[in-house]
Protein backbone atom coordinates (compact mmCIF):
# COMPACT_ATOMS: atom_id res chain seq x y z
CA UNK A 1 0.00 0.00 0.00
CA UNK A 2 1.24 3.21 -0.91
CA UNK A 3 2.30 5.65 2.05
CA UNK A 4 0.66 9.14 1.31
CA UNK A 5 1.87 12.45 3.13
CA UNK A 6 -1.89 12.69 5.53
CA UNK A 7 -2.75 12.93 8.40
CA UNK A 8 -5.65 12.99 10.88
CA UNK A 9 -5.94 14.45 13.81
CA UNK A 10 -8.97 13.42 16.33
CA UNK A 11 -9.90 13.83 19.89
CA UNK A 12 -9.12 11.00 21.95
CA UNK A 13 -11.74 12.50 25.24
CA UNK A 14 -14.95 14.35 24.92
CA UNK A 15 -13.59 17.31 23.03
CA UNK A 16 -11.64 20.45 23.81
CA UNK A 17 -8.11 18.35 23.78
CA UNK A 18 -6.21 20.98 22.52
CA UNK A 19 -6.64 19.95 18.69
CA UNK A 20 -6.21 23.48 17.29
CA UNK A 21 -2.54 23.62 18.64
CA UNK A 22 -1.49 20.58 17.37
CA UNK A 23 -3.32 21.22 14.07
CA UNK A 24 -1.85 24.68 14.05
CA UNK A 25 2.09 23.03 14.79
CA UNK A 26 1.44 20.73 11.73
CA UNK A 27 -0.51 23.21 9.57
CA UNK A 28 2.64 25.14 9.41
CA UNK A 29 4.41 22.30 7.31
CA UNK A 30 0.72 21.40 5.82
CA UNK A 31 -0.28 22.27 1.81
CA UNK A 32 -4.11 21.80 2.84
CA UNK A 33 -5.89 21.28 5.84
CA UNK A 34 -9.49 19.89 5.91
CA UNK A 35 -12.27 20.32 8.43
CA UNK A 36 -14.91 17.40 7.58
CA UNK A 37 -16.92 17.11 10.19
CA UNK A 38 -19.17 19.41 13.02
CA UNK A 39 -20.39 23.29 12.84
CA UNK A 40 -19.54 26.64 14.33
CA UNK A 41 -20.46 24.45 17.78
CA UNK A 42 -16.83 23.93 18.48
CA UNK A 43 -13.84 25.70 18.62
CA UNK A 44 -9.97 26.04 18.42
CA UNK A 45 -7.81 28.30 19.95
CA UNK A 46 -4.70 29.32 18.71
CA UNK A 47 -1.58 31.35 19.46
CA UNK A 48 0.71 32.36 16.83
CA UNK A 49 3.52 35.43 17.69
CA UNK A 50 1.49 36.46 20.54
CA UNK A 51 -2.08 36.74 19.20
CA UNK A 52 -4.76 34.93 20.09
CA UNK A 53 -7.63 33.39 17.25
CA UNK A 54 -10.42 31.74 17.83
CA UNK A 55 -11.94 29.54 14.94
CA UNK A 56 -15.19 28.06 15.28
CA UNK A 57 -15.70 26.04 11.33
CA UNK A 58 -12.85 27.82 9.47
CA UNK A 59 -9.43 24.93 9.60
CA UNK A 60 -6.50 25.89 11.22
CA UNK A 61 -4.66 26.31 8.06
CA UNK A 62 -5.88 29.34 7.56
CA UNK A 63 -2.94 31.11 9.29
CA UNK A 64 -0.46 30.15 6.75
CA UNK A 65 -0.74 31.63 3.45
CA UNK A 66 0.20 28.89 1.33
CA UNK A 67 -2.41 26.40 2.41
CA UNK A 68 -5.18 25.77 0.97
CA UNK A 69 -7.91 24.95 3.63
CA UNK A 70 -11.21 23.16 3.04
CA UNK A 71 -14.31 23.29 4.73
CA UNK A 72 -15.87 19.45 3.88
CA UNK A 73 -18.92 17.88 3.09
CA UNK A 74 -19.45 16.54 6.40
CA UNK A 75 -19.73 19.64 8.14
CA UNK A 76 -22.70 21.78 8.76
CA UNK A 77 -22.44 25.85 7.97
CA UNK A 78 -24.06 28.95 9.58
CA UNK A 79 -23.43 30.92 6.44
CA UNK A 80 -24.19 34.64 9.27
CA UNK A 81 -21.30 32.98 11.37
CA UNK A 82 -18.98 31.76 8.82
CA UNK A 83 -18.84 35.07 7.19
CA UNK A 84 -18.52 36.62 10.48
CA UNK A 85 -15.25 34.64 11.32
CA UNK A 86 -14.23 35.55 7.98
CA UNK A 87 -14.89 39.21 8.90
CA UNK A 88 -12.75 38.96 12.19
CA UNK A 89 -9.57 37.28 10.84
CA UNK A 90 -9.54 39.46 8.15
CA UNK A 91 -9.76 42.28 10.64
CA UNK A 92 -6.83 40.59 12.04
CA UNK A 93 -4.88 40.73 9.29
CA UNK A 94 -5.24 36.90 8.02
CA UNK A 95 -6.42 36.67 4.37
CA UNK A 96 -8.88 34.16 3.21
CA UNK A 97 -8.55 33.87 -0.20
CA UNK A 98 -7.37 30.30 0.09
CA UNK A 99 -10.24 28.85 1.94
CA UNK A 100 -13.23 26.83 0.02
CA UNK A 101 -16.64 25.17 0.86
CA UNK A 102 -17.67 22.08 -0.48
CA UNK A 103 -20.69 22.31 -2.33
CA UNK A 104 -22.42 19.36 -0.52
CA UNK A 105 -22.21 20.80 3.33
CA UNK A 106 -25.48 21.46 4.24
CA UNK A 107 -26.57 25.05 5.58
CA UNK A 108 -27.82 25.53 9.26
CA UNK A 109 -30.58 28.37 9.25
CA UNK A 110 -32.57 30.48 11.97
CA UNK A 111 -35.26 27.75 12.59
CA UNK A 112 -32.39 25.19 13.03
CA UNK A 113 -31.15 27.58 15.75
CA UNK A 114 -34.16 27.99 17.62
CA UNK A 115 -35.22 24.61 17.16
CA UNK A 116 -32.29 23.51 19.07
CA UNK A 117 -32.82 26.02 22.20
CA UNK A 118 -36.65 24.97 22.42
CA UNK A 119 -35.76 21.50 22.59
CA UNK A 120 -32.78 22.15 24.74
CA UNK A 121 -35.40 24.07 27.40
CA UNK A 122 -38.20 21.45 26.90
CA UNK A 123 -36.00 18.38 28.28
CA UNK A 124 -35.32 20.49 31.50
CA UNK A 125 -33.08 18.41 33.57
CA UNK A 126 -32.63 16.22 30.85
CA UNK A 127 -30.95 18.60 28.55
CA UNK A 128 -28.17 16.89 26.34
CA UNK A 129 -26.17 20.56 27.03
CA UNK A 130 -25.67 21.60 23.33
CA UNK A 131 -24.16 24.87 22.75
CA UNK A 132 -27.95 25.84 21.20
CA UNK A 133 -25.97 26.67 17.52
CA UNK A 134 -28.25 24.18 15.14
CA UNK A 135 -25.91 21.86 14.59
CA UNK A 136 -28.64 18.36 15.85
CA UNK A 137 -31.79 19.90 13.71
CA UNK A 138 -29.36 21.08 10.74
CA UNK A 139 -27.96 17.11 11.04
CA UNK A 140 -31.36 15.86 11.55
CA UNK A 141 -33.06 17.90 7.94
CA UNK A 142 -29.85 15.97 6.67
CA UNK A 143 -30.56 12.54 7.35
CA UNK A 144 -34.17 13.04 6.99
CA UNK A 145 -33.24 14.36 3.64
CA UNK A 146 -34.76 17.35 3.63
CA UNK A 147 -31.91 19.87 4.27
CA UNK A 148 -30.56 22.64 2.15
CA UNK A 149 -27.16 22.20 1.04
CA UNK A 150 -24.59 24.48 -0.19
CA UNK A 151 -25.51 23.77 -3.61
CA UNK A 152 -28.75 24.78 -3.25
CA UNK A 153 -28.22 28.01 -1.35
CA UNK A 154 -25.82 29.84 -4.07
CA UNK A 155 -29.05 29.12 -6.45
CA UNK A 156 -31.53 31.81 -5.45
CA UNK A 157 -34.49 30.29 -7.08
CA UNK A 158 -33.31 26.48 -5.42
CA UNK A 159 -32.38 28.06 -1.91
CA UNK A 160 -36.43 29.75 -2.77
CA UNK A 161 -38.31 27.15 -3.24
CA UNK A 162 -36.81 24.68 -0.49
CA UNK A 163 -36.84 27.06 2.19
CA UNK A 164 -40.63 27.20 1.28
CA UNK A 165 -40.94 24.03 1.75
CA UNK A 166 -39.34 23.71 4.53
CA UNK A 167 -39.94 26.78 6.71
CA UNK A 168 -44.04 25.39 5.83
CA UNK A 169 -43.00 22.19 8.06
CA UNK A 170 -40.86 24.21 10.91
CA UNK A 171 -43.75 26.73 11.37
CA UNK A 172 -46.25 24.41 12.12
CA UNK A 173 -43.55 22.34 14.75
CA UNK A 174 -42.57 25.69 16.45
CA UNK A 175 -46.22 26.46 16.79
CA UNK A 176 -47.69 23.10 17.84
CA UNK A 177 -45.25 21.76 19.96
CA UNK A 178 -42.67 24.35 21.30
CA UNK A 179 -46.32 27.19 21.36
CA UNK A 180 -43.53 29.61 19.76
CA UNK A 181 -44.37 32.24 16.83
CA UNK A 182 -43.62 31.54 13.20
CA UNK A 183 -40.87 32.96 11.66
CA UNK A 184 -40.73 35.25 8.78
CA UNK A 185 -39.78 34.01 5.01
CA UNK A 186 -39.41 36.63 3.19
CA UNK A 187 -36.93 38.49 6.08
CA UNK A 188 -35.33 34.92 6.27
CA UNK A 189 -34.93 34.66 2.15
CA UNK A 190 -33.67 38.44 1.74
CA UNK A 191 -31.09 38.25 4.49
CA UNK A 192 -29.45 34.79 3.58
CA UNK A 193 -29.86 34.92 -0.03
CA UNK A 194 -27.39 38.11 0.17
CA UNK A 195 -25.08 36.18 2.57
CA UNK A 196 -25.07 33.70 -0.62
CA UNK A 197 -23.51 35.71 -2.67
CA UNK A 198 -20.63 36.59 -0.67
CA UNK A 199 -20.08 32.95 -0.38
CA UNK A 200 -20.66 31.59 -3.44
CA UNK A 201 -17.32 32.24 -5.35
CA UNK A 202 -15.40 29.82 -2.79
CA UNK A 203 -18.47 26.87 -2.75
CA UNK A 204 -16.95 24.28 -5.08
CA UNK A 205 -16.55 20.30 -5.27
CA UNK A 206 -13.31 20.49 -2.46
CA UNK A 207 -13.29 16.21 -2.82
CA UNK A 208 -11.74 17.07 -6.36
CA UNK A 209 -9.23 18.92 -4.87
CA UNK A 210 -8.55 17.07 -1.65
CA UNK A 211 -7.70 14.07 -3.91
CA UNK A 212 -5.46 15.75 -6.25
CA UNK A 213 -3.32 17.47 -3.45
CA UNK A 214 -3.03 13.64 -2.12
CA UNK A 215 -2.08 11.88 -5.48
CA UNK A 216 0.71 14.93 -5.95
CA UNK A 217 1.85 14.01 -2.90
CA UNK A 218 1.13 17.45 -0.72
CA UNK A 219 0.89 16.98 2.88
CA UNK A 220 -2.73 17.14 3.64
CA UNK A 221 -4.08 17.70 7.24
CA UNK A 222 -7.58 16.12 8.33
CA UNK A 223 -8.74 18.24 11.58
CA UNK A 224 -12.32 17.68 13.69
CA UNK A 225 -14.28 19.06 16.21
CA UNK A 226 -15.59 17.54 19.47
CA UNK A 227 -13.85 14.34 20.40
CA UNK A 228 -14.06 10.38 20.12
CA UNK A 229 -16.86 10.01 23.12
CA UNK A 230 -18.96 12.53 21.41
CA UNK A 231 -19.58 10.38 18.18
CA UNK A 232 -22.93 10.27 17.59
CA UNK A 233 -22.36 5.95 16.89
CA UNK A 234 -20.01 5.50 19.41
CA UNK A 235 -19.61 8.00 21.91
CA UNK A 236 -21.63 8.18 25.40
CA UNK A 237 -24.85 8.42 23.36
CA UNK A 238 -27.34 10.24 23.88
CA UNK A 239 -24.42 12.75 25.32
CA UNK A 240 -23.28 13.41 21.87
CA UNK A 241 -22.64 15.38 19.19
CA UNK A 242 -24.48 15.06 15.66
CA UNK A 243 -21.55 14.31 13.68
CA UNK A 244 -18.76 11.85 13.88
CA UNK A 245 -15.40 13.35 14.97
CA UNK A 246 -13.07 10.16 14.26
CA UNK A 247 -10.84 8.99 11.53
CA UNK A 248 -13.63 6.91 9.70
CA UNK A 249 -15.96 10.30 9.74
CA UNK A 250 -13.02 12.58 8.55
CA UNK A 251 -12.57 9.76 5.77
CA UNK A 252 -16.58 10.29 5.10
CA UNK A 253 -16.65 13.91 6.16
CA UNK A 254 -13.86 15.08 3.10
CA UNK A 255 -15.04 12.56 0.54
CA UNK A 256 -12.16 10.39 0.50
CA UNK A 257 -11.29 6.64 1.24
CA UNK A 258 -9.54 5.38 4.32
CA UNK A 259 -6.59 3.59 2.18
CA UNK A 260 -5.48 7.24 1.37
CA UNK A 261 -4.41 8.00 4.93
CA UNK A 262 -1.45 7.04 6.90
CA UNK A 263 -1.23 8.49 10.25
CA UNK A 264 -3.91 8.77 12.67
CA UNK A 265 -2.92 11.47 15.73
CA UNK A 266 -5.02 11.15 18.37
CA UNK A 267 -5.13 14.61 21.15
CA UNK A 268 -5.85 13.97 24.48
CA UNK A 269 -5.08 16.46 27.83
CA UNK A 270 -2.81 15.28 30.83
CA UNK A 271 -5.81 14.62 32.72
CA UNK A 272 -10.14 14.65 31.57
CA UNK A 273 -12.56 17.19 31.16
CA UNK A 274 -16.14 17.12 29.56
CA UNK A 275 -18.88 20.03 28.54
CA UNK A 276 -22.09 19.23 28.77
CA UNK A 277 -23.87 16.72 30.29
CA UNK A 278 -23.41 12.88 31.06
CA UNK A 279 -21.75 10.63 32.72
CA UNK A 280 -18.29 11.02 33.70
CA UNK A 281 -16.15 8.53 36.17
CA UNK A 282 -12.98 9.94 37.09
CA UNK A 283 -14.63 13.38 37.42
CA UNK A 284 -13.24 15.82 40.54
CA UNK A 285 -15.99 17.87 42.63
CA UNK A 286 -13.14 19.16 44.77
CA UNK A 287 -10.51 20.90 45.78
CA UNK A 288 -8.24 19.76 43.39
CA UNK A 289 -10.20 19.49 40.18
CA UNK A 290 -11.05 23.70 41.37
CA UNK A 291 -7.36 23.63 40.78
CA UNK A 292 -7.57 21.95 37.56
CA UNK A 293 -9.75 23.72 36.28
CA UNK A 294 -8.79 27.49 37.54
CA UNK A 295 -5.24 26.47 36.26
CA UNK A 296 -5.88 24.96 32.61
CA UNK A 297 -8.39 27.81 31.70
CA UNK A 298 -11.03 24.94 31.20
CA UNK A 299 -13.65 27.11 29.97
CA UNK A 300 -15.45 26.53 26.33
CA UNK A 301 -13.89 28.32 23.18
CA UNK A 302 -17.36 28.64 21.80
CA UNK A 303 -20.05 28.73 25.02
CA UNK A 304 -17.22 29.93 27.69
CA UNK A 305 -18.83 27.54 29.84
CA UNK A 306 -16.51 25.78 32.65
CA UNK A 307 -15.74 22.44 31.83
CA UNK A 308 -15.83 19.76 33.72
CA UNK A 309 -12.64 17.91 34.93
CA UNK A 310 -11.32 14.63 36.59
CA UNK A 311 -8.28 12.69 36.50
CA UNK A 312 -7.17 11.42 33.42
CA UNK A 313 -8.94 8.45 32.71
CA UNK A 314 -6.82 5.91 30.43
CA UNK A 315 -10.05 3.10 29.26
CA UNK A 316 -11.05 6.47 27.09
CA UNK A 317 -7.74 7.15 25.78
CA UNK A 318 -7.66 2.93 24.93
CA UNK A 319 -11.05 2.92 23.34
CA UNK A 320 -10.14 6.59 21.21
CA UNK A 321 -6.92 4.59 20.03
CA UNK A 322 -8.80 1.58 18.98
CA UNK A 323 -11.49 3.38 17.66
CA UNK A 324 -9.35 5.88 15.41
CA UNK A 325 -6.49 3.43 14.81
CA UNK A 326 -4.39 5.82 16.49
CA UNK A 327 -0.51 5.52 15.10
CA UNK A 328 0.29 7.77 18.16
CA UNK A 329 -0.70 10.21 20.89
CA UNK A 330 0.07 13.69 21.41
CA UNK A 331 -0.81 15.31 25.40
CA UNK A 332 -1.72 18.08 26.07
CA UNK A 333 -1.43 20.69 29.54
CA UNK A 334 0.86 18.16 31.47
CA UNK A 335 1.74 21.58 33.02
CA UNK A 336 -1.73 22.27 34.77
CA UNK A 337 -1.01 19.26 36.70
CA UNK A 338 2.18 20.73 38.49
CA UNK A 339 1.88 20.71 42.13
CA UNK A 340 -0.64 18.01 42.70
CA UNK A 341 0.70 15.10 44.07
CA UNK A 342 -0.06 12.35 43.99
CA UNK A 343 -1.38 12.29 40.66
CA UNK A 344 -4.12 9.43 40.10
CA UNK A 345 -4.53 7.61 36.84
CA UNK A 346 -7.69 5.61 36.20
CA UNK A 347 -6.84 2.09 35.51
CA UNK A 348 -10.33 0.25 35.41
CA UNK A 349 -13.67 0.86 36.66
CA UNK A 350 -15.27 -1.18 39.43
CA UNK A 351 -18.95 -2.33 39.50
CA UNK A 352 -20.35 -4.54 42.39
CA UNK A 353 -17.02 -6.21 42.59
CA UNK A 354 -16.72 -6.69 39.17
CA UNK A 355 -13.29 -4.89 37.22
CA UNK A 356 -13.79 -3.73 34.16
CA UNK A 357 -10.24 -2.86 32.20
CA UNK A 358 -12.65 -1.73 28.95
CA UNK A 359 -14.41 1.09 28.30
CA UNK A 360 -18.09 1.41 28.78
CA UNK A 361 -20.43 3.17 26.04
CA UNK A 362 -23.49 2.53 27.87
CA UNK A 363 -24.68 5.18 30.18
CA UNK A 364 -26.71 2.94 31.85
CA UNK A 365 -23.81 0.92 33.06
CA UNK A 366 -21.44 3.71 33.03
CA UNK A 367 -22.95 6.21 35.71
CA UNK A 368 -22.72 3.03 37.78
CA UNK A 369 -19.07 2.30 37.33
CA UNK A 370 -16.55 3.71 40.19
CA UNK A 371 -12.94 4.08 38.80
CA UNK A 372 -9.71 2.35 40.12
CA UNK A 373 -6.60 4.37 40.41
CA UNK A 374 -3.17 4.19 40.27
CA UNK A 375 -1.08 7.05 41.74
CA UNK A 376 1.92 8.43 40.90
CA UNK A 377 4.16 11.15 42.75
CA UNK A 378 3.67 14.85 41.38
CA UNK A 379 6.35 17.22 40.21
CA UNK A 380 6.37 20.88 41.49
CA UNK A 381 9.18 22.33 39.12
CA UNK A 382 7.56 24.66 36.52
CA UNK A 383 7.89 22.32 33.19
CA UNK A 384 6.13 25.11 30.76
CA UNK A 385 9.79 26.00 29.13
CA UNK A 386 11.21 22.41 28.59
CA UNK A 387 11.59 21.75 24.59
CA UNK A 388 12.38 18.05 25.39
CA UNK A 389 11.45 14.91 26.91
CA UNK A 390 14.53 14.85 28.82
CA UNK A 391 13.79 18.08 30.04
CA UNK A 392 10.90 17.56 32.14
CA UNK A 393 11.27 16.37 35.87
CA UNK A 394 11.42 12.47 36.65
CA UNK A 395 8.23 12.55 37.89
CA UNK A 396 6.36 14.30 34.48
CA UNK A 397 8.70 11.91 32.50
CA UNK A 398 7.06 8.95 34.66
CA UNK A 399 3.96 10.13 34.66
CA UNK A 400 4.21 10.00 30.28
CA UNK A 401 5.77 6.57 29.89
CA UNK A 402 3.32 5.06 32.40
CA UNK A 403 0.15 6.47 29.86
CA UNK A 404 2.30 4.81 27.31
CA UNK A 405 2.48 1.56 28.53
CA UNK A 406 -1.60 1.65 29.85
CA UNK A 407 -2.85 2.80 26.77
CA UNK A 408 -0.40 0.88 24.53
CA UNK A 409 -0.08 3.71 21.96
CA UNK A 410 3.20 6.08 21.31
CA UNK A 411 2.97 9.83 22.48
CA UNK A 412 4.85 11.60 19.73
CA UNK A 413 4.04 15.17 21.22
CA UNK A 414 3.83 16.69 24.89
CA UNK A 415 2.13 20.27 25.65
CA UNK A 416 3.60 21.75 28.28
CA UNK A 417 1.71 25.67 27.42
CA UNK A 418 -0.84 27.08 25.55
CA UNK A 419 1.65 28.51 22.84
CA UNK A 420 3.22 26.44 19.71
CA UNK A 421 6.29 27.21 21.48
CA UNK A 422 5.68 24.85 23.98
CA UNK A 423 5.03 22.15 22.43
CA UNK A 424 7.51 19.49 21.56
CA UNK A 425 8.36 16.30 19.16
CA UNK A 426 9.38 13.23 21.00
Amino acid sequence: MKNYNTTIIVGAQWGDEGKGKIADILASDADMVVRAQGGNNAGHTLVKEGKTYKLHLIPSGILYPKCTCIIGCGTVIDPKGLLQEMAELEAQGISISNLFVDNRAHITLPYHILQDKLSEQALGKSSIGTTQKGIGPTYSDKIERSGIRMSDFIQPSVFKEKLTNQLTKKNKLLQKIYDAPSLNFEQIFQEYNEYAKVLKPIVVDTTIMIYQAIMQGKNVLFEGAQGTLLDLDIGTYPYVTSSHPTSSGACVGSGIGPTLISNVIGIAKAYTTRVGNGPFATELDDATGKFIQTNGQEYGTTTGRPRRVGWLDTLILKYACRINGCTSLAINKLDTLTGITPLKIATSYNCDGKILDEFVSDISQLQNYTPNYIEIDGWTQDISNCTKFEDLPKQAQNYITTIEKLVNCPISMIGVGPSRQQSFKR
